[in-house]
């Protein structure tokens, strides 16, 4: 392996010292160890950015910018969110060594999840090759004022999703995907009917507007949400496209089982119960009919609460990757998400099933 071309290359990292009970932190030590290790034969320094807490961490990973090349961050789905709101739109890479519960993000990617000798040398590698992928990210912002501005890399969650994501981030259970599931459960016996009016900007530029009273609304960049529940099948990384995904009906409880079941090999959509359509841009505000909508959740942190403008932020996240994680996504063609679509009985530009 040959040594980075710049010697003065600088890794910045961030790690989750408040997570599992002090394992986040024991994770980070030893992501450090490794990368300062390699480092010395490879020709780049590690420095640490850790605050005391998310906001923290990330105002350091912003503030200090200028002291680093690339930014490796160390948990879940919530790291990936600094990640992307430190470094989306900079070109300075992003390394993720994926630890914990949830992992969506990274489990979209086939990158390591839990493995961090592994995660490491996958990031140094990248590193010394200049291994990358460009990757869409979402963004956030408030029609009503200014409070909300966030970006995202895997998905919003606007209704039940949310709810449920917000019971799992408090649950005492030990696994994050037992946390998630049993929230799954929880929620879907309190399913409540919020109330959206939808602006969207389709993949041929029409708009469409409408109100939707729905349990589940959710702005998916990326497949999957909870530790591997597959609720946006056809979403690709680099693809500069939403896929808007809803109930259209409350579902009774074969429904829901069929529903569960199906959510986990990739085939949820192929349900009536759930509307779909791609979109470029999406205004979200509350509906006359309906509940009001709870929270937003953005890759599992607290965003804020509607009205909201959503844009993607096409391929404006780099991500450091091994080769055969880069190969893989460049395989990936249009065509092969048009099967799936079809497959489903959907028709690819209405969303509607045929």
């Amino acid at each position: 392996m040959s040594e980075v071309q710049n010697r003065s290359h600088v890794v910045g990292l961030v790690g989750n010292p408040t997570s599992d009970k002090g394992r986040g932190a024991q994770a980070a030590e030893r992501v450090f160890e490794l990368l300062t290790q390699a480092g010395t034969e490879h020709g780049f320094t590690c420095i640490e950015l850790t605050g005391d807490s998310f906001d923290d961490s990330l105002a350091n990973a912003r503030g200090r910018a200028d002291e680093y090349d690339s930014l490796v961050v160390v948990g879940g789905d919530g790291m990936i969110a600094l990640g992307a709101n430190a470094v989306g739109n900079s070109g300075k890479p992003l390394g993720i060594v994926a630890m914990g519960s949830g992992n969506d993000f990274a489990r979209g990617l086939k990158l390591p999840v839990n493995r961090i000798e592994t995660a490491v040398e996958g990031i140094v590698g990248a590193i010394v090759r200049g291994c990358t992928i460009d990757v869409d990210m979402g963004h956030v912002s408030g029609l009503a004022d200014e409070s909300v501005d966030r970006f995202y890399a895997g998905m919003l969650s606007c209704g039940l999703d949310a709810s449920i994501n917000d019971r799992a981030n408090h649950s005492r259970l030990p696994n994050g995907s037992v946390r998630y599931f049993v929230a799954v459960l929880v929620e879907l016996t309190r399913m409540k009917r919020y109330g959206y009016h939808i602006k969207a900007t389709l993949a041929d530029g029409s708009v469409d507007e409408r109100d939707i009273v729905t349990p589940l609304l959710t702005v998916a960049n990326s497949r999957h949400i909870g530790g591997g529940i597959e609720v946006s099948p056809y979403s690709r990384f680099s693809d500069g496209m939403f896929d808007l995904v809803w109930m259209d009906h409350v579902p009774n409880l074969k429904e829901c089982a069929v529903a569960i079941s199906n959510a986990y090999n990739g085939r949820l959509l192929s349900s009536r119960v759930f509307g779909w359509e791609r979109v470029r841009d999406v205004e979200i505000t509350r509906a006359d009919e309906g509940d009001e909508p709870p929270v937003l959740m953005a890759d599992g942190e607290y965003v804020g609460r509607l009205p909201v403008r959503v844009t993607v932020r096409d391929r404006a996240l780099r991500v450091l990757v091994p080769p055969a994680v880069k190969a893989n996504e460049e395989s990936q063609t249009n065509a092969d998400v048009l099967d799936m679509i079809l497959r489903d009985g959907r028709d690819p530009m209405s969303g509607r099933f045929a």
